[in-house]
Formats: structure tokens, C-alpha cells, sequence
């Protein structure tokens, strides 16, 4: 595989520099940059998450993000989402009382886990989805969480005969909760591949090599 060339959206998230180290250790040519253009050439698009839902869908809206995230998802250019940078392709995020609208690329709530400890924090198991190519090899393996909210209830309808269903992998704490999805050229995982080790950079390889 050659090196691929790999844009980390720089849009104000606070856990970029260690996503653009992950990537780099996976073998990707990466560059942190908000800039239109590279956005949409890259090969690749990681958009990073960390903090409210609320506040991560404005600073993305800032800078014009969901325009060219969409355009490349209806593109078949391939978008990597990673934490709240996964929750804000769902429908919606609710925190404390207040619903905020996400990209509503998936239908979907992002809501509080229920769980008697509250953040889901540290290395958990994933139920891998049949026929993953993010998961291939790593199965069995942990990955590390930082979260206190994520997709509880999953529901999709396949409007088109063509079109097939995405691949969704689960974990628990307290309760199931969407953990990674892969639908075409989207995909995103709840959890932090850049902390996950050598999981992670296996996930992150295998994120590679279907640009």
C-alpha cells in the first residue's frame, strides 16, 4: 500500500495532534488543516471529536465543515469519524435537557449511557460486525473509551434494493451501544483508536487500505 494522503479536519477539537501521530504511525502523509480543497482532494478525511456534542456541531459549522463532509460522503470519497467526531453523523445529540441537530448522515439519538459509572472510561470489547473491514484481525481486541454519551437504539431501513446495510459493531457498559459503523465511504468509531495501541493502529491500517 502506498501512503496515502490523509486530511485530520482542524476545526477547533482538542485531541488532533494525537490522531495526526496515530495516522502518521499507520503510514499516512497527514495534514491538520480546515482548507476547503484539501478537504475534498485528500484521499482521506478524519474528523477528530472531543467535549459536548453541542459545541463540536457549532465550531464544525463555523467553519463550513458539514458542506464539504457531505459532499464528499455523496462523493464515495472516504470519511473517518472518531469519538463525538462519530456521535455528529447521527440525527441528534441530547445533553442535558438540550436536543442539537447533527449531520444526519444515520438515524440515530446520541443520549447519556445508562451505567453506574459515568464516563464509560478505559479499554472495553467490541462485538465486531460479520464482514468488517475496520475490524479484520483485531476482533478480539480492546479499545480504549472516553465517553459519557453515545447511540443506544439503532434503526435503518434500506430504501433501495441496491443500496446494503451498514455494518455496525457494539459494545456495553450498562447498556449495548453502538460502538463503530461502516457504511460506504463513512465510517466512525465511538471509541479512540489513537489511544487503542496496537489495535488501534491496526484499525487505523485497515482504514488505510480501503482509500
Amino acid at each position: 500500500m502506498g501512503s496515502k494522503n490523509v486530511v485530520v479536519l482542524d476545526y477547533g477539537s482538542g485531541n488532533v495532534r494525537s490522531a495526526v501521530r496515530a495516522l502518521e504511525a499507520a503510514g499516512a502523509n497527514v495534514e491538520l488543516t480546515a482548507n476547503s480543497t484539501a478537504i475534498l482532494e485528500a484521499d482521506g478525511l478524519v474528523v477528530p471529536g472531543v467535549g459536548a456534542y453541542a459545541s463540536v456541531m457549532q465550531q464544525l459549522k463555523a467553519i463550513d465543515a458539514p458542506r464539504w463532509i457531505g459532499r464528499r460522503v455523496a462523493g464515495g470519497r472516504p470519511v473517518l469519524g472518531i469519538c463525538v467526531g462519530h456521535q455528529v453523523f447521527f440525527d441528534e445529540g441530547v445533553e442535558h435537557g438540550v436536543r442539537s441537530q447533527g449531520l444526519g448522515e444515520w438515524p440515530g439519538v446520541v443520549e447519556r449511557l445508562e451505567a453506574e459509572v459515568i464516563p464509560h472510561m478505559g479499554w472495553n470489547t467490541v462485538q465486531v460486525s460479520e464482514g468488517s473491514r475496520l475490524f479484520e484481525g483485531i476482533e478480539q481486541e480492546r479499545f480504549y473509551f472516553v465517553h459519557s454519551y453515545g447511540v443506544r437504539h439503532w434503526e435503518f431501513d434500506i430504501t433501495q434494493p441496491a443500496m446494503s446495510a451498514p455494518k455496525v459493531t457494539w459494545s456495553t457498559h450498562g447498556t449495548p451501544f453502538v460502538a463503530a459503523v461502516e457504511n460506504g465511504p463513512l465510517s466512525a468509531v465511538q471509541f479512540h483508536p489513537e489511544k487503542s495501541g496496537t489495535a488501534g493502529n491496526r484499525l487505523l491500517r485497515n482504514w488505510l487500505e480501503t482509500l
